[in-house]
């Protein structure tokens, strides 16, 4: 079980933090260019009847098109909520990583789960079979010398 703990940390957790940490950067840049290119058109708008009104104009639509297509991208594509999803997946292997520790950790005998079902618990949640927790764990005991290593969870 502490090598399912070692993938956990070492490629699920990791893994899903970047990857939260890129929608994370993606949503700010859309949060922040959606408004500006919608005050961009504003102003180019705003200049219609001066003598550059034609390059005023061109402005106005590009920077109207251009923000349309951002504030879209942000919000039917939920940019937020995939920062959210991959957050709370690591979250959840946290909490994994949490509940292992301390069962193995659990000096009290009564108060450990029995062994054989929290394997089973642990696989289920990982979306494995129990043969294949234990393959996962013993390729993980071997994996620091080859360099091939695989996600513990086969769910997300």
């Amino acid at each position: 079980m502490r090598n399912i703990v070692g993938v956990l940390k070492t490629k699920d957790m990791d893994d899903y933090m970047k990857l939260g940490e890129k929608a994370l950067k993606l949503n700010k840049m859309l949060a922040i260019s959606g408004p500006i290119l919608t005050g961009i058109a504003a102003i180019g708008s705003a200049f219609v009847g001066t003598t550059n009104g034609s390059l005023a104009v061109m402005v106005g639509v590009i920077c109207g098109a251009m923000a349309s297509v951002v504030n879209t991208f942000e919000h039917g594509g939920q940019v937020g909520m995939v920062f959210e999803m991959y957050r709370s997946n690591a979250g959840f292997f946290k909490l994994m990583q949490e509940t292992i520790e301390s069962n193995v950790n659990e000096r009290d005998v009564e108060r450990r789960e029995n062994g054989e079902v929290f394997q089973t618990k642990v696989a289920l949640q990982l979306g494995r079979s129990l043969s294949e927790l234990r393959h996962l764990a013993a390729s993980a005991a071997s994996s620091s010398s080859s360099g091939e290593e695989e996600f513990a969870s086969k769910l997300f």
